[in-house]
């Protein structure tokens, strides 16, 4: 076979339009799509601007508006049926159901809300809500699952990140809101309907496993991708110190949503540079290697015939308590039935549960303390803003407290569960100003936990299954939600309402909402939930005692055999130019033994 001509392309049309093509099918540019996917991917963070129209157009209390918060965060952290889904169906199918999914819930609430239907009963808002907000499980299991799969020497990098964007998605999106509605909370509900589920819709052909292979300086990609996300976080804190202090116009909210959005679309920039710096080497490798003669004598091979294993049910049963070594692959019924997901499970249940009650009860929560109307979107954004913070400081320091000095991840969950009391004691005893400051530290505490905790899956479980094992662990905060938001939260407010409408003479009405006033509201609760988070910080302890020798070792070994730079696509460039080296004169060894000094 003689190999010939130019397959450069040069700076033509021709040239320039397989560049376009590399760049869209690169691991790089999926990262970006997936960055932009998981900006809008963040609504349910978003329940406490309407949750007040929720409970006053449909007259419900708050233990009832509570079990509505209950149904979204279940929702939207029960994604066993995305991951199951994405075990069988390319990853452009899970993005799909997602978008449909997140239309119906919200679009219905929406329709509730301003009369267009009949007075829902409570179950068909739950359910509408259920569907809305476990919409958001697929963009998660689609894309998110997706990219650490494609990178899995930086997971925690990559988690940080996009877990990231999916914390700071709800002031990205309360900047888009009141740049379309202003302060219309209804109308909300109605882009929370059509934005998350237009956007995924777009990269549906971009998101896809793709072979792993590893780029020069690619954490130093990650880096700069992490400058522009906090230079976002930035601006917006900035933003929202401005509204709280001046009452923004309609073009200033619009103004500043369009630095919002250059700000989002500013790492396509690194995209194309890095990826034209790979297309250009490769491109140079392949000019070298076609201008060689490489004779094959003999034709290459056949491609082998698969071999199809034969599965037997009964096996997967009988190694159910026999898993393998922790960071092999294991089985979906090894990894849920194991005691280290059991111990993760309750942990984050008391840490997550107490900080999602947080969060769904800030409308409430800054009604009874006497905080102005206009604080409540203030304490949203705080929330959104720091939740993106801890994120991203989780997934970074952790991967290079891991990789550098091997502290473990399970250590740095328990600290961020204990420092997540500290909020909830201020909301406790309802120090001056203190929902400002149990904003900032339940938001960065909720952030810091969600990619802890999928790291750590990943790392004890293994990735083989990932896509369903990531979506288990993330039950355990609905089930922490319920017991504290609707069994203690919820109901010790509207005893507390009922009492103080006693004390007043008053009966309530059919139909009627119940609204308590004062610190007495939810300081019962949050003791009793900063009890519970201190308790599942001592359960993370035992984590950190099982797992220590684990932790010890290099658990990103596997990864690292046969690793080398490469270019761009499923070609190494390494791989490439030693092909073409391989059969060239001596000097062109010489000169490649030069280059790699």
């Amino acid at each position: 076979m003689v190999l010939t001509g130019n397959v450069g392309g040069g700076g033509s049309l021709k040239g320039m339009k397989r560049f376009v093509s590399d760049v869209l099918s690169s691991r790089l540019f999926m990262v970006f799509a997936t960055l932009i996917i998981m900006s809008v991917n963040g609504s349910g963070y978003m329940f406490g601007l309407y949750s007040d129209d929720i409970k006053s157009t449909l007259g419900y209390d708050q233990t009832t508006l509570n079990l509505i918060s209950f149904f979204k965060d279940l929702g939207g952290n029960l994604g066993i049926v995305a991951g199951l889904v994405y075990e069988v169906v390319p990853p452009w199918v899970v993005l799909a159901m997602g978008s449909t999914m997140n239309f119906f819930g919200y679009f219905m609430i929406w329709l509730s809300i301003t009369g267009r239907l009949a007075k829902p009963q409570v179950w068909q808002v739950c359910l509408y809500m259920w569907v809305a907000a476990n919409s958001q499980s697929f963009p998660n299991t689609g894309a998110l699952v997706t990219c650490v799969k494609n990178f899995p020497e930086n997971r925690g990098s990559v988690l940080g990140l996009l877990k990231g964007l999916i914390g700071l998605s709800g002031a990205i999106m309360t900047q888009y809101y009141h740049a379309f509605y202003m302060d219309d909370t209804k109308a909300l509900i109605l882009m929370l309907a059509w934005l998350p589920t237009f956007v995924p819709l777009i990269f549906l052909r971009t998101i896809r496993i793709r072979k792993v292979v590893r780029m020069a300086k690619e954490l130093d990609i990650f880096y700069r991708f992490l400058y522009i996300a906090l230079g976002l976080a930035g601006f917006i804190m900035v933003v929202i110190i401005l509204q709280n202090k001046v009452k923004f116009t309609r073009t200033e909210y619009i103004g500043s949503t369009f630095v919002v959005l250059l700000l989002l679309l500013l790492p396509l920039v690194i995209v194309i540079k890095e990826e034209f710096s790979v297309w250009t080497n490769k491109d140079q490798a392949s000019n070298n290697h076609s201008q060689l003669n490489v004779v094959t004598e003999n034709p290459p091979a056949a491609p082998a015939r698969p071999v199809v294993a034969r599965i037997n049910p009964l096996a997967c049963i009988k190694t159910i308590f026999s898993p393998p070594e922790r960071g092999e692959d294991y089985g979906i019924l090894q990894a849920i039935f194991s005691i280290d997901m059991l111990v993760l499970f309750i942990a984050t249940a008391c840490g997550t549960g107490g900080a999602l009650t947080v969060i769904d009860n800030l409308g409430q929560l800054g009604k009874s303390l006497g905080y102005p109307t206009h604080s409540i979107s203030t304490f949203i954004s705080l929330v959104s803003m720091w939740n993106f913070l801890g994120r991203v400081s989780a997934g970074y320091l952790s991967e290079i407290a891991l990789t550098k000095y091997n502290f473990p991840r399970p250590l740095m969950l328990s600290l961020v569960i204990l420092l997540s009391c500290v909020g909830h004691l201020l909301i406790a005893f309802a120090v001056p100003n203190s929902l400002y400051f149990a904003s900032v530290m339940t938001g960065f505490c909720l952030g810091a936990q969600l990619p802890l905790l999928c790291a750590i899956i990943s790392e004890l479980f293994g990735l083989k299954h990932y896509s369903t094992m990531y979506n288990v662990g993330s039950v355990s905060s609905p089930v922490g939600s319920y017991i504290f938001n609707v069994r203690i939260a919820g109901r010790l407010y509207d005893k507390e309402a009922l009492k103080q409408m006693e004390a007043l003479g008053l009966k309530r009405r059919p139909g009627q909402d119940l609204t308590c006033n004062g610190a007495a509201c939810y300081r019962l609760a949050f003791i009793i939930i900063s009890a519970a988070t201190l308790f599942g910080s001592i359960v993370s302890l035992i984590m950190v005692f099982r797992t220590r020798a684990f932790y010890r070792g290099d658990i990103y070994k596997k990864f690292k055999g046969g690793v080398v730079p490469t270019g761009h696509g499923d070609v190494p460039l390494r791989e490439m130019e030693d092909k073409a080296i391989a059969t060239a004169p001596e000097e062109k060894k010489d000169d490649k033994e030069m280059n790699s000094m």
